[in-house]
């Protein structure tokens, strides 16, 4: 997959359109057929990677995994709550862009995408000038965010690695009879010995700890 901070017009994009229900379909067809013109003619226009147009179904997760897009879009006319389940599903282990195109405006639903992971929610915009601007915005809102998480997600792992540290300094200190500053520099020699991370070497003194009893 291509980096999701690459210049948009090398995204791969798959489109997701889900059918209007029952009774509904014949009307919709019409309006469907002019959004789905509308989108790819802007994509086209814009120079993006069109790589596949894909139906709402319970395959669409496994389908996303083969394709490995850089963004998605799904066009949606009314309540898209199902296919976002799907699309979660899909993205769970690699997050990506998700534009949502629809005419729904309730709050619930836009609350509920925004919740689900969805970058850029439009309502009643599926133009095609528009599209190029549209995805600007949602990759820019996608980076920010994976950026946010990623600062997180640090900040987590080092704090995780700071408790290991001092709970191997504390058997250090009492199985050795070591100052807290003795028992970490003993930490620092056997990391730097066998060429591991300090909260690796850590680990490894505790699992023996444990093992031991």
């Amino acid at each position: 997959m291509t980096s999701p901070g690459c210049e948009s017009p090398h995204l791969r994009i798959v489109v997701v359109n889900p059918a209007a229900p029952g009774a509904e379909r014949d009307a919709a067809l019409a309006e469907q057929a002019r959004r789905s013109a509308a989108l790819r003619i802007g994509l086209l226009e814009s120079g993006y990677d069109l790589v596949a147009s894909l139906p709402a179904d319970v395959f669409l997760p496994e389908r996303i995994a083969q394709l490995q897009p850089d963004m998605i879009i799904v066009d949606s006319e009314s309540d898209a709550r199902d296919v976002l389940e799907h699309i979660v599903i899909a993205t769970r282990d690699a997050r990506r862009p998700i534009v949502l195109f629809t005419e729904d405006d309730a709050p619930a639903s836009m609350d509920a995408a925004l919740e689900a992971g969805v970058s850029a929610y439009i309502v009643a915009g599926l133009q095609a000038e528009r599209v190029k601007s549209v995805l600007d915005v949602a990759l820019a809102r996608f980076r920010r965010e994976q950026r946010l998480l990623d600062e997180l997600q640090g900040t987590r792992q080092k704090l995780a690695e700071r408790k290991l540290v001092d709970r191997a300094k504390g058997l250090l200190m009492t199985r050795y009879r070591l100052t807290e500053d003795q028992a970490y520099q003993r930490l620092r020699s056997m990391a730097m010995n066998k060429n591991m991370k300090l909260a690796e070497i850590a680990q490894r003194l505790i699992d023996v700890e444990d093992l031991l009893g």
